[in-house]
C-alpha cells in the first residue's frame, strides 16, 4: 500500500510527498514504529528543498488521519545517512536494513524493511542530499553500493527552512545483546569497498558475508541475476528466455520446512517454545512460524504499537533447533498477526527478492485485527509465498471467512524488482504455504456431540461436519490446496492453563480452528500435528513439517543456456518496430455504482519483435487514467508472437463519488498505450455512474425527499452543487428534511436489531449485503432491506466516511480541539454548525449513548466509540497543517464527552 498517500493530506502548499517507508526507531531497548516520508518543498522564491517527516501512525496509514507529525529533520549539508551493522545479526539478503540518520542536532537509527520500495527509498533520499560531488564516496552513502545505485547529482545547495521538531534523541546504532539470532557473531566482518569482489573468488561463506552489501554479479549466482533492479530491453528478454528454459539447467533438492502457528489470546510468552518448535525432529532449514491474537488491547487495536512482538520474536528466537544456527528472514507484522522467517545460516546465501506486505479485512478494511501477513522470497531458484491469516470469526460467520480469504488473495501484491513488471499476487508462485486461525468451525453438532467423538477420537467422522472441509469441497475457498489429514483434535477452545474444554458461560465448541495448507509441486507433508503441552492461550498451537523440492541451479549447465540465449539474441534483427494488436479498443461500462468493482479485459498480442508496453500520460495530466480507472498490468513486455491480458479496473469510491454525482465529471476516459520504439495505440473509455447517497454532502439529501436514483440528474447536479451553508429561502417546492433519510435508515434499523449485537462496529459486514444496503437506500426500497447487523453497522460508518464535508465542518475543526475537555464550549461550538449537520451530529450522539446502555450485551464503551467515530465525524480539513497525536487524542475527547454527558 502507498501510505505517501495518507502523509500527503497532512501536508502544506508547495510540499509534496515523494516517497514514504514504514520503520521501526531503535532507541536502547525500544522499538517503535515510524512512518518516514521524503518530503519536497517549492518555495515561492524557487528552488527546492527536501526533508524527512517522521510519523507516529496506524499500522493501516490510509487517510491522513492515521498519521501524526512526531518531527521533521532537514536535508541539509550536515544531513547523513549510513548503513550500520549491528553486532551478532548474520548478514543475508533479504533481512531489514540498519541505518543512522545524523545531523548536527540528532542521531537516530532505524530498521527498514529490505526490498524494492526501501531500495526505492533509499535512492530517492540521496538524490535528496545536497552538494555530492559525482566524484566523492562519502560515508553516508555506503548504503548506495548494496542497492546498486550510483551517487546522485547534486542539485542546487537552497537553504533549508524547515526546523527540527522536538522529540529527537539519540540512540545507540548497535542492538543490545540478547536481542539478536543464534548466529556466531565472528562469521561477519567488516566489508570496504575495496573487498567487493565478484563472487567467483569467495568461499561460501564469505558469500553469506557479503550477499548484503555487495551488488556484484557472477553467472553461478542465479537468484541474483534474477533479482537485477535495472533491466534494458536485452536484459528482459534474457530474462524470459531463461524463465522459458529452466529446467534446462536446474534439478531439485529437498529442503526442510518447519510451519507452525498459534492464536495467543493476548498473552505473553510463559513458556520454552521448544516443544512446538523444535522437540523431536530434525533441524529444518527454514522456519516459518504465525501468530495471532498477540495483542487484544485497544491501543493495539487502534495503533500499531505493542511490546508482544519482541517479547514473542525473544521467545521463538530461543525456541529455535539447538542443532542449528538460524538467521532471520523477515518480521513482518499487523496488529496482532505476526509471521517470523528463519533459514538455516549456510542458506542465507540463496535467499532473494524478499518482499513483505499485509491486507487488514477489519471494519471497513481499515482495522487489522483481521485480514493476513505475507512473506514472499526467492530460494535458489524457486519462489516461496508463506501467508498467515486470521480470518473472521464466530460458528455463523463462514461466508465472512471465505470472503476474508478472497479480499487477503486479491489484495496482497508483492512489488518486483524490475519496476516495469506489475505486482506479484499470491497466487503466482511456485510454492505457498498458508496457516492461521482460520476460524472455520463444526457445524450441525451440538456441544456435547462434538465432545463425545473427539472422546472416541472419531476425528473422521467429526471431519465430515468440518466448515473448511465443506467449503474448500464447494470450492468457494482454497481451490487447489491441500490439508493433510487430522489426526489430532481440535485446537480450539480450551479453559487457559489447561486441556479443559471451554467451561466459560459461552461453552465455545471444540474445533480445528487453526490449520496449515499448502499449494505446489514436489512437496511432501511428514507432519501434521498439534502441541498440547503448552498452555499460555486458549488455543493449542500446531506445526507441520514439509520436505520441499527446490529448483537448485547447476552451474555449468546454467552458463552454457545462458550463452545460447546470447548467441541467439546477437542473431536476432532488433532494428524492427515492434507492433501489436488489440482485440478491443473501446470499453463501455454500464451501470456503474459506488463501491462495485467493474472489470472489462482485452488482449495485446504481440509481432515478431520483443516490445515492451506502457500506459502513458496524456499531456498536462498527472496520471494516465482517471481516479477510478486502473489498468492491470499497466506496464510490461512481451517477446515474439505472445500475448498479455490486460483489465481495466474501474471503481468509484468516496474520492470521485461527489463529482460523479454532481456530473462535474463523467465515465470517460481515453487511455494511451505507447510500445517503446514503436508506435501509441488509443483507448476510450465510457460508461455510465448511477448516483448514489454515498458521496453526496448532507445539505443536498435533507433536500431529496425522494431516493436519489428517482430523481433528474439535472435536479442532482444542482443540489449535490449547493453552499453547504444554504438555507431554504422558500424557493423549494418541498421542506427538507432534518436528517438525510438514508441516515435514518441505517440507525433506525440498527436501534430496532442490534443495540445488543456484540462486537458493533468492530466486525466486518459482507460486501454484498452492503452493496443490497447501499441499492436500498438509493431506491427507497428500505422494506427490502436483509442484512447482517455488521454489514449495516459497516455502511453506516462508510456513509460518514464518505460525505465530501465532514458532520463536523471542517472549519469548525480548531475550534472544536481548542475547547476539548470543556463540554459547555464544545457545546457551543455544535450549536454553530450549519442546521442540517448540527441535527446528524445531535441524532448520532443519541443514537450512540443508546447503544451504551447496553454496553453490558454488546461491549462498547465511550473509549471504543470515540475511537471510531472520532475520525469520522472530526475530520482533519484536507491540506491543512500537520496533524500531530495531540490532535488527534483532542479529536477523541471532544466526541467522548458527548458521550458521557446528556445532549
Amino acid at each position: 500500500m502507498d501510505q505517501s498517500v495518507a502523509i500527503q493530506e497532512t501536508l502544506a502548499e508547495r510540499e509534496y510527498c515523494i516517497i514514504a517507508v514504514q520503520g521501526v526507531l531503535c532507541e536502547g531497548d525500544s522499538r517503535q514504529s515510524r512512518l518516514l516520508g521524503l518530503v519536497r518543498h517549492r518555495p515561492e522564491h524557487g528552488g527546492q528543498e527536501h526533508a524527512l517527516f517522521l510519523y507516529m501512525h496506524r499500522r493501516m496509514a490510509i487517510t491522513g488521519d492515521d498519521v501524526s507529525l512526531d518531527q521533521i529533520v532537514p536535508i541539509s549539508q550536515d544531513f547523513t545517512l549510513k548503513e550500520v551493522f549491528p553486532d551478532g545479526e548474520l548478514y543475508i539478503l533479504g533481512s531489514d536494513v540498519t541505518v543512522q540518520l545524523d545531523t548536527a542536532e540528532l542521531s537516530l537509527v532505524f530498521q527498514l524493511p529490505f526490498g524494492s520500495h526501501t531500495r526505492t527509498f533509499l535512492q530517492e533520499v540521496a538524490r535528496a542530499c545536497p552538494g555530492l560531488d559525482s566524484g566523492t564516496r562519502d560515508p553516508q552513502f555506503l548504503w548506495l553500493s548494496r542497492y546498486g545505485c550510483t551517487e546522485p547529482q547534486p542539485e542546487s545547495p537552497t537553504p533549508r527552512v524547515w526546523n527540527s521538531a522536538p522529540g529527537g534523541s539519540n540512540c545507540d546504532s548497535s542492538r543490545p545483546n540478547g536481542k539478536g539470532l543464534l548466529v556466531d557473531p565472528s562469521s561477519r566482518g567488516q566489508d570496504k569497498p575495496e573487498n567487493l569482489l565478484t563472487r567467483q573468488t569467495k568461499s561460501k561463506s564469505e558469500i553469506t558475508d557479503m550477499v548484503r552489501s555487495s551488488t556484484i554479479i557472477t553467472v553461478p549466482d542465479k537468484a541474483h541475476i534474477l533479482s537485477m533492479q535495472k533491466f534494458g530491453l536485452r536484459d528482459t528478454i534474457v530474462k524470459s528466455h531463461l524463465v522459458q528454459k529452466e529446467e534446462d539447467y536446474t534439478y531439485i533438492q529437498n529442503f526442510r520446512f518447519f510451519v507452525g502457528t498459534y492464536n495467543v489470546n493476548g498473552q505473553s510468552p510463559k513458556e520454552c517454545l521448544r516443544p512446538w518448535l523444535s522437540h523431536g525432529i530434525q533441524a529444518p532449514d527454514v522456519y516459518c512460524v504465525g501468530f495471532q491474537e498477540l495483542d487484544l488491547s485497544k491501543e493495539a487495536f487502534f495503533f500499531h504499537d505493542t511490546p508482544k512482538e519482541e517479547e514473542w520474536f525473544k521467545a521463538v528466537s530461543e525456541g529455535l533447533h539447538p542443532d542449528a544456527k538460524y538467521a532471520k528472514v523477515k518480521l513482518i507484522r499487523l496488529v496482532g498477526i505476526m509471521l517470523l522467517l528463519y533459514v538455516k545460516q549456510e542458506h542465507a546465501a540463496y535467499i532473494s527478492e524478499v518482499e513483505a506486505e499485509t491486507v487488514g479485512t477489519g471494519i471497513m478494511g481499515r482495522m487489522g485485527n483481521k485480514g493476513g501477513v505475507a512473506i514472499r522470497f526467492q530460494f535458489h531458484n524457486t519462489s516461496i509465498c508463506v501467508v498467515n491469516s486470521h480470518l473472521a470469526a464466530h460458528t455463523e460467520e463462514f461466508e465472512r471467512r471465505n470472503q476474508d480469504y478472497k479480499d487477503i488473495c486479491s489484495r496482497m501484491q508483492f512489488c518486483q524488482v524490475d519496476p516495469s513488471l506489475p505486482p506479484l499476487t499470491i497466487s503466482r508462485h511456485d510454492v505457498i504455504l498458508w496457516l492461521g486461525d482460520l476460524n472455520y468451525r463444526i457445524e450441525e453438532l451440538d456441544v456435547e456431540k462434538v465432545k463425545k467423538l473427539i472422546e472416541e477420537k472419531a476425528f473422521q467422522t467429526l471431519y465430515a461436519y468440518d466448515q473448511l472441509k465443506i467449503q474448500v469441497a464447494a470450492k468457494t475457498v482454497f481451490e487447489g490446496f491441500t490439508e493433510g489429514e487430522l489426526t489430532f483434535q481440535p485446537t480450539y477452545k480450551y479453559d487457559t492453563g489447561s486441556d479443559d474444554w471451554d467451561t466459560s458461560e459461552k461453552c465455545r465448541a471444540p474445533a480445528w480452528c487453526d490449520r496449515i495448507l499448502w499449494k505446489g509441486k514436489n512437496i511432501t507433508q511428514l507432519s501434521y500435528q498439534s502441541h498440547m503441552a503448552l498452555k499460555t492461550s486458549d488455543h493449542k498451537p500446531v506445526s507441520s513439517v514439509f520436505d520441499i523440492g527446490v529448483k537448485v541451479i547447476n552451474e555449468e549447465l546454467y552458463r552454457k543456456t545462458l550463452e545460447e540465449i546470447v548467441r541467439s539474441l546477437d542473431k536476432m534483427e532488433n532494428a524492427n518496430i515492434p507492433s501489436v494488436s488489440l482485440s478491443k479498443r473501446e470499453f463501455y461500462f454500464q451501470n456503474v455504482k459506488y463501491m462495485q468493482l467493474q472489470v472489462e479485459s482485452f488482449k495485446i498480442h504481440n509481432g515478431q519483435v520483443p516490445c515492451q508496453f506502457e500506459f502513458i500520460n496524456k499531456p498536462d495530466e498527472e496520471s494516465y487514467c482517471k481516479q477510478w480507472l486502473n489498468a492491470n498490468p499497466s506496464r510490461g513486455f512481451l517477446l515474439p508472437d505472445s500475448d498479455i491480458e490486460i483489465e481495466l479496473e474501474l471503481f468509484v469510491n468516496k474520492n470521485t463519488a461527489t463529482k460523479l454525482n454532481s456530473g462535474e465529471d463523467k465515465i470517460e476516459d481515453i487511455l494511451v498505450l505507447h510500445l517503446d520504439r514503436g508506435k501509441d495505440y488509443f483507448l476510450s473509455v465510457s460508461g455510465n455512474y448511477l448516483p448514489s447517497c454515498f458521496g453526496s454532502p448532507i445539505h443536498t439529501l435533507c433536500y431529496m425527499r425522494e431516493p436519489i436514483l428517482d430523481l433528474p440528474p439535472e435536479v442532482i447536479s444542482e443540489l449535490t452543487l449547493m453552499p453547504v451553508q444554504t438555507e431554504d429561502d422558500g424557493s423549494r417546492l418541498e421542506t427538507p428534511m432534518n436528517i438525510p433519510k438514508e441516515l435514518w435508515m441505517m440507525v433506525d434499523y440498527l436501534y430496532r436489531n442490534a443495540v445488543q449485537q456484540e462486537d458493533l462496529f468492530q466486525q466486518p459486514g459482507l460486501r454484498l449485503e452492503f452493496e443490497h444496503i447501499r441499492d436500498c437506500l438509493d431506491t427507497g426500497m428500505i422494506d427490502n432491506l436483509s442484512a447482517s447487523n455488521h454489514s449495516v453497522a459497516e455502511a453506516l460508518l462508510l456513509f460518514l466516511e464518505s460525505l465530501p464535508e465532514p458532520v463536523i465542518c471542517n472549519s469548525a475543526y480548531h475550534n472544536c480541539l481548542e475547547c476539548s475537555g470543556n463540554y459547555t464550549a464544545s457545546k457551543q461550538v455544535i450549536s454553530t454548525l450549519p442546521t442540517f449537520h448540527k441535527n446528524v451530529f445531535n441524532y448520532l450522539m443519541a443514537f450512540l449513548q443508546e447503544l451504551l446502555k447496553n454496553s453490558a450485551k454488546n461491549h462498547l464503551d465511550e473509549n471504543i466509540l470515540a475511537s471510531i467515530f472520532g475520525s469520522l465525524l472530526l475530520r482533519n480539513p484536507a491540506g491543512d497543517q500537520k496533524l500531530e497525536m495531540t490532535e488527534k487524542k483532542k479529536a477523541q475527547e471532544f466526541i467522548h464527552q458527548f458521550l458521557c454527558n446528556p445532549l
